[in-house]
């Protein structure tokens, strides 16, 4: 459900269509995008736009319950790792809801990403810098 203001057209729509339970991807510039979901493909050259800016706008306007991330991200990019628990937990105490995290092997999240809405690509190119989204409800 939106909650906030958000720029980007097909994001804003994407959002906007979010029903409890729905997920999106968020993935780095390498994730395989199978057909099916939307593709929404931001990436512009490596690094840009990040993972960490598209997931803040994407905050803007999304009430989240719960995120899935690769296990492999705690110990192959832990900095990175930490940068998105640190973004998730300042967003829950923004939505004033606690945000689940769950982790699956990166083979788990390919196959997982199959059934969301929609897959949004960054720039990003940390080693499994990627997260699914799973929509929560403002009330």
């Amino acid at each position: 459900m939106k909650r906030g203001k958000l720029l980007n057209a097909p994001l804003s729509a994407l959002v906007a269509r979010m029903g409890h339970t729905d997920e999106i991807v968020v993935c780095d510039a390498g994730l395989p995008i199978p057909p099916g979901p939307e593709r929404i493909d931001l990436a512009l050259i490596p690094g840009t736009p990040s993972l960490e800016t598209v997931l803040g706008a994407l905050l803007t306007d999304l009430v989240v319950e719960r995120v899935l991330l690769a296990s492999e991200l705690k110990s192959v990019s832990p900095l990175a790792h930490q940068a998105l628990l640190d973004q998730l937990e300042a967003h829950a105490r923004d939505q004033g809801k606690p945000i689940t995290i769950d982790y699956l092997s990166h083979e788990a999240f390919k196959i997982r990403s199959q059934a969301s809405k929609a897959i949004v690509r960054t720039g990003e190119v940390t080693p499994y810098a990627n997260l699914i989204l799973c929509a929560g409800v403002a009330f």
